[in-house]
């Protein structure tokens, strides 16, 4: 079990900001805030980091959603707080049968993904 993860940022406040809107109907929050860097989380446990730096390559995060309503409310908030288009929510087959997910870039063009494992009940 992973207990956390985190990507470098070029702007911490500009992710902050991005993250904050982009995460929140994931139910993730801003829990912890220092200069260089900040973890969101939920129930109090932050579980994803993001720190100052340079980033050096592009990152895959995926964040689990309860239901493809979860997806899609993801993508449109990551939408407006300025992230950009990689994959619509949909459903993804070639992955697996009940694969629904939905691809933002961050302000660095992290690969950030929500994505619903459950069957599709109508």
């Amino acid at each position: 079990m992973i207990d956390h993860t985190g990507v470098t940022v070029s702007d911490v406040k500009r992710s902050i900001e991005f993250y904050k809107k982009a995460l929140a109907p994931l139910g993730y929050e801003l829990l912890k805030q220092f200069e260089q860097f900040a973890g969101f989380g939920v129930a109090g446990k932050p579980d994803f980091w993001i720190g100052q730096g340079t980033p050096k390559e592009s990152t895959h995060i995926a964040f689990r959603a309860n239901g493809r309503a979860i997806v899609r409310a993801f993508y449109d908030a990551a939408i407006a707080a300025g992230g950009k288009d990689n994959g619509a929510p949909g459903p993804r087959p070639h992955y697996h049968e009940h694969y629904y997910g939905g691809f933002v870039l961050d302000p660095d063009g992290h690969n950030i993904e929500a994505v619903c494992h459950e069957p599709f009940l109508g």
